[in-house]
């Protein structure tokens, strides 16, 4: 019996379907007043008679529409023969014994295990059993020796497999033997909620200590998660994020000698909605839209019912996003019905459903008649119409769809027309395209029906001129380049390619040449003559015009018998050298031009006149402001003599000096203006915020070895201020 509730306004009317095809009420399968389905006997294959497994599936229909279930599955309960029988073992004391069969069944079978003729003791710790079919036995003692069997059983048969013995001997010599893993992990695809069993015997002496962990190194986690024997792992109630490679390790006590297993375990998740669609009302002539997400593992695959049917792209029918959106434009009477959307994976399915009421206004006007296109150039259509028969007085305007005939629905676009006007250039198209027109009539209230499509092609036109530059390759060789044009195959078109001294009259060629081509040689021409090159695109509407290019080999033969062959190293050294000029050529530009600014901007503030008699040395400050002026002056102003001759002396000039050589600004007096015509001429206001200035100057154009060593503070080397590297760091 197949269970079926249905909800919706009533008469209700429900039907089965299976594999598809709808069921006819019969002796043999009934549809009870409850909805549900019953099958009195049920039936395989044989006897003449069809089989009553398949996908069965239920229908309910209302005056609204109809939707369809999510599909059940019968099968018949099976049980094959064991393709695995438990293998005799011989085991140690104190060692361990492993029994395994495997045989198929529907249902699952169940296995248990049998010593002797005798259901095994389940409440013995040492004895293990594995829901897959295994029999463990640990801590092996003389009393364990016996015959085992396997039993497997479901509600379709029970079997029982071949004897396996189990022989226990005396207990081994106690030599150190190193960790083993038996049995280790195998690959596991389970759906959520079920169980997973992760196996993992191993041996050793002494003892291994087994241990569980994920190779992605995230934590196992202790909610639902057990150790079954010495080392299995039990993961109950499993989800997706229990997915994962395990590993199973088994380590010698207090040493890190380890031996390790892994197995992949993958949990699929049966489709489930994220997003239901909603039921919508919509006016005719609008869009409708649905929306449908979905999330399972796998990824589900979501398929679109209309009223029970599949419904797929095509006409005024979209969907995107991988079906999760499902657009239906320009609706009308026969768009409402009922929609489901089904997603489905390997794990299981699920459905929605929402329903489409499209809105009729009365006294819409009918669809605009005698549609027609007449191409006028290659990019303009006219088309044309007649008002609508019925229901006009009310009409506000035309909107015409205007879409590539090749071009799905989704890339139509519009244009809106007066109400007024019976036709209507359309421009901007593509040549030789063909297009599809359409037009409806709106009214405050809403729109008409679409009228009947017409299409119509532009016109062609030949190609327009195509880009052409030439290279010159050698002395009689010219390479020839320009854009392909892919689409002139289309329209049996491609190149024509003609040549011709300009000496003479006649051209050679034409050579033709595919759209798709780019590039092409011209070889074995006149070194001494300049040559006239012409290309041109054409298709079946004729050619275009043509790029002409003039072009001389004269001077490309006169380099080559001149110039020796290359010597590439010594090219690229002098590429480098080039180079580094450049690099320093600009930075001392750039400096100069930094000074000249800096040096502007001071200068708006005081002026500092150079003089051109100077002390020939630096001399520590003994008097008055009024003798050190010229100290001052000389360091600002000294010639490359002078310069020299202080580097000769190798004054030292310590932090003290300098202060009194250049005291801060406020502290400075007005100097008088000097009454010995031979003395130096001195500004009247000296603004000393320049000096710092005009002394790195200095250092820039005196050469390093002219310097003197600068005593530059108590417990500091002295050393030329030109070779100090600059300091590190901020």
């Amino acid at each position: 019996m197949l269970g079926c509730k249905v909800e919706g306004t009533p008469p209700v009317r429900i039907t089965w379907r299976k594999n598809g095809v709808e069921l006819a009420d019969s002796t043999h399968s009934t549809v009870l007043a409850n909805g549900s389905l019953m099958i009195r006997h049920f039936l395989l294959d044989g006897g003449g008679s069809p089989s009553d497994e398949g996908d069965y599936e239920c229908v309910a229909q209302n005056r609204f529409g109809l939707v369809v279930s999510r599909k059940a599955r019968i099968q018949a309960a099976t049980m094959s023969d064991f393709h695995v029988h438990p293998q005799a073992t011989v085991g140690e004391e104190g060692g361990v014994a492993r029994f395994q069969c495997q045989i198929h069944g529907l249902p699952k079978p169940l296995i248990t295990w049998e010593k002797n003729r005798v259901p095994i003791d389940t409440d013995n710790e040492r004895y293990t059993l594995l829901p897959k079919g295994v029999l463990q036995i640990t801590g092996l003692r003389a009393e364990d020796s016996g015959v085992f069997h396997c039993v497997a059983s479901n509600i379709a048969s029970v079997r029982v497999s071949r004897g396996a013995r189990l022989t226990v001997t005396g207990s081994g010599s106690g030599a150190y033997k190193e960790p083993t893993i038996l049995v280790g992990p195998e690959n596991l695809t389970l759906t959520v909620h079920q169980t997973a069993v992760l196996e993992c015997v191993a041996t050793g002496n002494p003892r291994p200590i087994v241990s569980w962990s994920r190779l992605d190194g995230r934590p196992i986690g202790v909610e639902g998660i057990q150790v079954l024997g010495t080392g299995n792992l039990i993961i109950s109630d499993v989800t997706v994020q229990h997915s994962g490679v395990y590993v199973c390790a088994a380590n010698r006590p207090g040493t890190r000698v380890r031996r390790t297993a892994q197995g992949r375990l993958v949990v699929q998740a049966p489709a489930e909605f994220v997003q239901h669609p909603q039921s919508i009302s919509r006016p005719v002539g609008t869009t409708a839209m649905f929306t449908c997400q979905a999330q399972g593992e796998p990824p589900p695959h979501v398929t679109w019912l209309k009223n029970g049917q599949v419904l797929g792209p095509g006409g005024h029918v979209r969907l995107k996003n991988n079906n999760s959106t499902l657009t239906i434009s320009g609706i009308g009477p026969e768009d409402e019905a009922i929609y489901q959307c089904v997603a489905e994976n390997s794990a299981g399915s699920s459905q929605a459903s929402a329903r489409l009421t499209v809105l009729w206004a009365e006294g819409l006007p009918g669809p605009p008649l005698n549609v027609q296109a007449v191409s006028v150039s290659s990019t303009e259509v006219r088309v044309s119409w007649t008002e609508p028969l019925v229901n006009t007085r009310e009409i506000i305007g035309y909107v015409l769809h205007i879409r590539k005939a090749a071009d799905p629905p989704e890339l139509e676009y519009q244009e809106a027309v007066s109400k007024s006007t019976f036709q209507h250039l359309v421009s901007d198209l593509e040549p030789s395209t063909a297009y599809s027109f359409y037009i409806k009539a709106y009214t405050p209230r809403g729109a008409s029906s679409a009228s009947a499509p017409t299409l119509a092609s532009t016109l062609g036109e030949a190609p327009a001129p195509p880009p052409l530059s030439v290279r010159v390759l050698g002395s009689s060789t010219l390479q020839l380049l320009w854009e392909p044009w892919p689409r002139l195959a289309q329209h049996e078109g491609g190149f024509k390619l003609f040549y011709r001294p300009a000496s003479k009259a006649s051209f050679t060629g034409p050579i033709l040449l595919p759209g798709a081509v780019s590039s092409y040689n011209l070889s074995q021409l006149d070194p001494t003559a300049v040559y006239e090159v012409k290309l041109l695109a054409y298709n079946q509407h004729g050619d275009g015009n043509a790029t002409v290019r003039f072009v001389s080999l004269r001077g490309a033969a006169e380099r080559t018998a001149l110039s020796p062959p290359c010597d590439c190293r010594k090219e690229e050294a002098t590429n480098q050298t080039s180079t580094t000029g450049i690099v320093i050529g600009i930075h001392i530009g750039v400096t100069c031009i930094i000074f000249c600014v800096l040096f502007l901007l001071f200068g708006q503030r005081g002026r500092v006149l150079l003089c051109k008699d100077v002390e020939n040395q630096l001399s520590p400050p003994q008097g008055p402001r009024s003798q050190r002026d010229p100290g001052i002056l000389a360091l600002n102003g000294a010639g490359r003599a002078e310069r020299a001759q202080l580097g000769r002396d190798r004054k030292l000039v310590d932090v003290k000096e300098l202060e009194q050589l250049f005291p801060r600004a406020g502290a400075m007096q007005p100097h008088p203006r000097p009454t010995d015509p031979e003395a130096p001429a001195l500004c009247e206001e000296t603004q000393l915020s320049m000096l710092p200035l005009q002394g790195f100057s200095l250092l820039e154009e005196m050469p390093s070895e002219a310097l003197p060593p600068q005593d530059v503070g108590p417990g500091l080397p002295s050393e030329g201020l030109a070779a100090q590297p600059a300091p590190s760091g901020p």
